[in-house]
């Protein structure tokens, strides 16, 4: 007899569809599996046979032959587990072949019996419900993530014992979907507000800068200055997550492991600070299974990197591609990959070891010490920085002022205000903010006056800005204006970008 169950792989964060075939014939006993797979793939045949008896289902003395459709695809996990099970059950006779059609079942079985969690369920279900599929077998722990799939019943099991009784009609069926509306998502706790902040107007100013126009930004300040403490915030200005990128959002948790018991999808933009001893795999992802590094858990939130010169130089070239092309390709001998990562890079540092130059009654620095220091990184990654800003120490009349500074919400309304009106621009293009506008559409959108020409003109040579920087420049000005919800921009908002680069000058033309 034949039987196919239904099921899935990841590759990247894209779940693609895997058919499992089984064939029971008469014939000399054997139990063969075929169709490009890893070792752990190979291995499902004797974690099946054990698990099935242990279930009390011994497997006929026959020729079993399980394939994995389409071929040409390496398949690789231990999700098979189950769905071979119940193809070989099916194809036997065990299980009526109809309580397997449009079904899809993904999980990982224990000797004894027990279907243990995997991870990436809720983009491989995602998936399913996009191939007209409406029903799907996983493992409970994998429950919660699974009925956040609208339109889609799902059956949760502990064992396959407990799976086959509930198929042969022993046990009532008892599937789920989801008990709140996904739309209603609110966040999970209380975040820290700008209202905590005393002083450091220009840093709070750059900071709505660049939230504003999705700009990547650099803080250079002394210790205790406050950078942290302002990055930290910033996820507080950003506008609430829609429900398309909830999903996306989670289906990276989900393939990473990381979703945990959650009862809806991730309503929060991430904030991911990994610390400076990450390697560069971890920040991109990869490894021989590959998996999304912070970059991509950052991905429509913020990258918090601190102390910016003591990572890894190769750590930090990693960042240059993903900046620009909001996306993370890793090739390997078995595939190429690819992870989404539309995120903010928000970086602190100290402007040399000891933290105090250019205040040179403080600074124990030398001057070599001091070029070695801010050599760590390099001129390309700061020329895709769009805000760079410097903070000074905070004043001790600013931590004894009694006046209420302005909360985060407060902020945010402006900044949502200044999104839309970017979007509304961009209605025909493939993008929404003025960060990604390209080269070729700067002079479209960013028009500038002969006499603002001939001053940028001026500050290209006196900056000895090269072409990106400058058109970072026009970028954030192109922010500036929109804040004032002006159509054009005004010499104000060139003059103000260009203070944003002026860090870049005092400290890295020293080099």
């Amino acid at each position: 007899m034949y039987s196919i169950v239904a099921t899935a792989i990841i590759q990247g964060i894209r779940s693609i569809p895997v058919f499992v075939e089984a064939d029971v014939s008469n014939g000399m006993p054997v139990f063969e599996m075929v169709g490009f797979l890893a070792s752990e793939v190979k291995e499902a045949k004797e974690r099946v046979k054990a698990a099935l008896r242990n279930s009390g289902y011994l497997l006929p003395p026959k020729h079993i032959t399980i394939n994995f459709t389409p071929a040409d695809i390496r398949k690789s996990g231990a999700g098979f587990d189950l769905p071979v099970a119940l193809a070989v059950l099916s194809a036997s006779g065990i299980l009526p072949c109809e309580q397997l059609k449009d079904c899809f079942v993904i999980g990982e079985v224990g000797l004894n019996g027990n279907v243990i969690p995997v991870h990436g369920v809720l983009p491989m279900v995602a998936e399913a419900r996009e191939r007209g599929i409406r029903r799907c077998i996983v493992p409970k722990e994998n429950e919660s993530e699974a009925i956040l799939v609208a339109e889609m019943e799902v059956l949760g099991v502990e064992s396959l014992a407990e799976l086959l009784d509930v198929l042969s009609g022993k046990r009532k069926r008892e599937e789920t979907g989801p008990s709140y509306n996904i739309e209603e998502t609110k966040p999970e706790k209380k975040e820290p507000d700008f209202s905590d902040i005393v002083g450091q107007k220009m840093g709070k100013r750059a900071c709505e800068v660049a939230v504003s126009g999705m700009h990547n930004i650099l803080m250079i300040g002394p210790p205790g200055a406050g950078k942290t403490m302002i990055a930290t915030r910033i996820p507080s200005i950003l506008p609430t997550l829609d429900l398309g990128e909830q999903m996306e959002l989670s289906k990276i948790y989900s393939v990473c492991g990381l979703f945990g018991e959650r009862e809806r999808l991730m309503s929060e933009r991430p904030f991911r600070a990994p610390h400076h001893t990450i390697t560069a795999q971890g920040l991109s992802g990869g490894g021989s299974v590959p998996k999304p590094g912070e970059i991509s858990l950052a991905h429509k939130g913020v990258l918090f990197l601190d102390e910016l010169p003591e990572y890894r130089k190769n750590t930090l070239e990693i960042l240059r591609q993903p900046m620009e092309e909001k996306v993370v390709r890793i090739s390997r001998v078995k595939g190429s990959y690819e992870y989404p990562a539309d995120f903010m890079l928000v970086a602190a540092m100290n402007p040399c070891h000891c933290g105090y130059y250019p205040d040179m009654q403080k600074c124990r620095c030398t001057q070599r010490g001091i070029v070695q220091y801010l050599g760590k990184i390099s001129r390309p990654l700061i020329d895709r920085i769009d805000v760079c800003v410097e903070l000074p120490k905070v004043e001790f009349r600013d931590l004894n002022r009694v006046e209420e500074e302005e909360s985060s919400a407060a902020i945010r309304e402006r900044v949502m205000k200044t999104r839309k009106l970017q979007q509304k621009r961009y209605e025909k293009e493939s993008f929404c903010f003025n960060s990604q506008l390209s080269s070729s559409l700067i002079k479209k959108y960013c028009r500038l006056t002969k006499e603002q020409e001939e001053e940028m003109e001026e500050m290209y040579h006196r900056l000895n800005l090269t072409a990106r920087s400058y058109h970072k420049i026009l970028k954030v000005a192109r922010t500036l204006a929109d804040m004032e919800q002006m159509e054009e921009i005004q010499d104000i908002h060139l003059r103000e970008a260009v203070c944003y680069r002026s860090p870049d000058k005092r400290f890295w033309e020293r080099e």
